[in-house]
C-alpha cells in the first residue's frame, strides 16, 4: 500500500536525540563517602616504632614496584609473572568484558536506527478475491526506522549506565589489586626459595661435618678408646642431618614449583636465588596516615565503586514508579511496483509513541526499590569492612616491622654464642673432659640457632614485601 502524505520525519529523530541529551539527570540519591570506621592514626605501643615520613617521598600508591624490589634477578622474575600469570590475565580480560558491558548499557541512551528493505508478493485465489478473479499483489519498501526507544525522562537508563560504569571501574581497580598481590606473592615465593636453599646448604654442611666426626669416633671405637654410646650418639647426629636433607630437598622443589605457577612459566636457573644470606631485595618506605594510605588501596577503591553502583541502582528502581515512554518511528518509500519505489509521492512514514504507566504491580516496584536500598546498605558495610581489614593488615605489618630488627639482632647474637659453645664443647671432648653427649647437645643447639636465624631473616624481608602489598604501592607501574 502507498502512503503519499508528507511529514517532517527528521524532527522525530531530532526529538529523540534531544530527549536523550536531556535525560542526564537521575533519581539516584546523592553519594556521600561513608566515614572510615578506623582511628585517625596507626596503633602505638611497645610493638610499634615511630614512623617519620620523608619529605621527598611520593605517595605510596604512585611508587613503582621496582623501587620496592631492587634485586635485579627478582625484578626479572616479577616482570615474567606480570607477563604470564594467568590470574592477572583473567583480571585483565574481565576488565575488557565489563568495559564492553558498559558500552552496551551506554548505547541505550541513544536511539538505534536501523535500515530496512522488504518486498511482499502475494497471490489471492479467485474465490477469496473481491473481483472473483485470482490476482497477484506486490509491495516494496525501503526506509530507516527507530524501534522501542525509551525516552529516559526519569533517568532509569542513565542510572543503569552509571551502575555499569562503576562496575567497570571497580573491575579495573580489582585488576590493580590482583597485580599488587601477585608482585608481593612472587617476591615472597622467591625469598622463601632462597631461605630453603640456604637451609639445605647448612644441613648438607652439617651432615658432612657429622659424617667426618662419626668416622673419627668409629676409628677410636674400633681401637677401644671410646664407648659404643659415643658411636651411636654420633650416628644419631648423622641420621638427623640426613632426614633434614631429604625434607629440605623436597621443600626446595616445592618452592620452585610454587614460583613457577605464580610466574606462569618455568623460571631460568640464573634467575633463582642461591641462599638468603644478607640479601637486600626490598627497600623500606615510610608509612603515611591511614587516610592517605587506605583510601588509595585498589581493593578499597573497588569497594567504593561497587557502593556507587549500588547507589545508582536506587535511581533506576525509583524511576520504575514513573511512566515509561517508548518511541517507534520510520521513514522511507513504499510502492506497489519496484520501478516506482523512488518516484515522487512514494514517501511513507510512521510515528508510534507509547506510554506505560504502572498502576497495579502487586508491589513489584516497591520490592525492587527495597532490594536496591538493601544492596546499597550491604555495599556500605562491605566498604567499611574493606577499610577495617586493610587497617588491620597494615597494623599487623607495622607491629612486626617494629620488632623484627630487635629479634634479628638477638637471634644473630644467640647463633654466635651457640657456635662458640659448640666449638668449646668439641674441644673439651677431644681432651677427654666432657662426654660426647655434650657435643651432641651443643651441635643441635647450633643447628637450630642457624635455622632460626634464616627464619628471622626471611621474616624481615617478607615483612617488607608484605608492606608493599598492604600499603597499595605501585599498582600500574
Amino acid at each position: 500500500m502507498k502512503k503519499r502524505a508528507s511529514f517532517p520525519v527528521a524532527s522525530v529523530f531530532c526529538a529523540a536525540l534531544l530527549a536523550g541529551a536531556l535525560s542526564g539527570c537521575t533519581m539516584a540519591p546523592s553519594y556521600t563517602r561513608p566515614d572510615a570506621p578506623v582511628t585517625a592514626g596507626w596503633p602505638s605501643g611497645e610493638a610499634y616504632k615511630a614512623e617519620t615520613a620523608k619529605a621527598d617521598q611520593k605517595p605510596l600508591a604512585e611508587v613503582p614496584w621496582r623501587e620496592f624490589f631492587v634485586e635485579p634477578r627478582l625484578q626479572k622474575v616479577i616482570e615474567l609473572a606480570l607477563a604470564n600469570n594467568r590470574d592477572l590475565r583473567v583480571a585483565a580480560l574481565t576488565i575488557e568484558k565489563t568495559r564492553a558491558q558498559y558500552r552496551i548499557q551506554r548505547a541505550d541512551l541513544l536511539p538505534t536506527i536501523n535500515g530496512t528493505a522488504g518486498a511482499t508478493i502475494q497471490r489471492t485465489p479467485a474465490d477469496l478475491s473481491s473481483t472473483g478473479r485470482a490476482r497477484v499483489s506486490e509491495q516494496y519498501n525501503v526506509g530507516l526506522g527507530v524501534s522501542n526507544y525509551e525516552l529516559d525522562l526519569f533517568g532509569r537508563v542513565q542510572s543503569l549506565k552509571d551502575q555499569a560504569l562503576e562496575q567497570y571501574l571497580a573491575t579495573e581497580q580489582a585488576r590493580n589489586s590482583v597485580q599488587i598481590s601477585l608482585v608481593a606473592e612472587v617476591a615472597n615465593a622467591w625469598l622463601t626459595l632462597a631461605a630453603d636453599r640456604e637451609r639445605l646448604k647448612i644441613t648438607r654442611d652439617t651432615l658432612a661435618s657429622q659424617q667426618e666426626y662419626y668416622q673419627l669416633i668409629k676409628h677410636r671405637y674400633d681401637a677401644g678408646i671410646t664407648s659404643a654410646l659415643d658411636l651411636y650418639q654420633a650416628q644419631t647426629a648423622v641420621d638427623a642431618a640426613r632426614v633434614d636433607i631429604a625434607r629440605y630437598t623436597t621443600l626446595v622443589a616445592q618452592d620452585e614449583n610454587a614460583l613457577g605457577l605464580l610466574v606462569g612459566r618455568p623460571v631460568a636457573a640464573d634467575l633463582l636465588p642461591t641462599e638468603l644470606g644478607s640479601l637486600t631485595a626490598v627497600q623500606e618506605l615510610s608509612v603515611g596516615l591511614p587516610s592517605e594510605v587506605l583510601l588509595k588501596r585498589p581493593d578499597i577503591l573497588a569497594a567504593e565503586h561497587r557502593l556507587k553502583g549500588a547507589n545508582a541502582n536506587i535511581g533506576a528502581a525509583r524511576a520504575a514508579f514513573f511512566p515509561r515512554i517508548g518511541l517507534s518511528a520510520g521513514f522511507g518509500t513504499a510502492s506497489a511496483k519496484l520501478t516506482d519505489l523512488f518516484q515522487p509521492g512514494s514517501v511513507a512514514w510512521n510515528f508510534v509513541p507509547q506510554i506505560s504507566v504502572p498502576l497495579f504491580d502487586t508491589g513489584r516496584n516497591i520490592a525492587g526499590l527495597d532490594v536496591s536500598k538493601a544492596d546499597r546498605d550491604i555495599a556500605v558495610a562491605q566498604y567499611e569492612k574493606a577499610i577495617q581489614t586493610a587497617f588491620r593488615e597494615v597494623a599487623d605489618t607495622l607491629a612486626q616491622r617494629g620488632t623484627i630488627n630487635d629479634q634479628l639482632a638477638a637471634q644473630q647474637s644467640l647463633t654466635d654464642a651457640t657456635a662458640e659453645s659448640h666449638r668449646l664443647s668439641q674441644a673439651r671432648y677431644d681432651r677427654g673432659v666432657d662426654s660426647y653427649l655434650t657435643v651432641i647437645v651443643a651441635q643441635r643447639a647450633l643447628y637450630a640457632a642457624q635455622q632460626n636465624l634464616i627464619t628471622v631473616r626471611l621474616a624481615r624481608l617478607a615483612n617488607q614485601a608484605t608492606a608493599y602489598k598492604v600499603l597499595g604501592g605501585g599498582a600500574a607501574k
